[in-house]
Parts: C-alpha cells; structure tokens; sequence
C-alpha cells in the first residue's frame, strides 16, 4: 500500500514515470503473509506445549 502510494506521489511531483506491477504487489502480500502465519504459529506451538498451571504461576 506504501509503496503504491510512494509510486503515484512520484509520478505526480516529479513526472517520472512510476509503477507497480500486480506481479509484485503480489508477490509482496504472500511474502507478508507467510511471515505473518510463521510469527503467529511459531508462538502458539510454544504456549500449546505449556501446562496451564505453570503458565498462570508466573503471572
């Protein structure tokens, strides 16, 4: 979304032709979602593994 914005503000101030393929928007939103799946699994593996009790102790 930035850069889309950055892309058409470019093209506005200065005249240079700026775009963004769809290729790369694309590619751009499956690689932040893969990371956001990774960075959201990863610690509720961890807090699954966890008995209650002892979570809930250090509270």
């Amino acid at each position: 979304v930035l850069g889309v914005g950055a892309a058409i503000a470019i093209r506005w101030v200065s005249g240079f032709p700026a775009s963004v393929s769809w290729q790369a928007a694309a590619v751009g939103f499956l690689f932040s979602m893969g990371i956001g799946v990774a960075c959201g699994l990863y610690p509720a593996n961890k807090a699954s593994q966890l008995n209650p009790i002892d979570a809930l102790r250090y509270e």
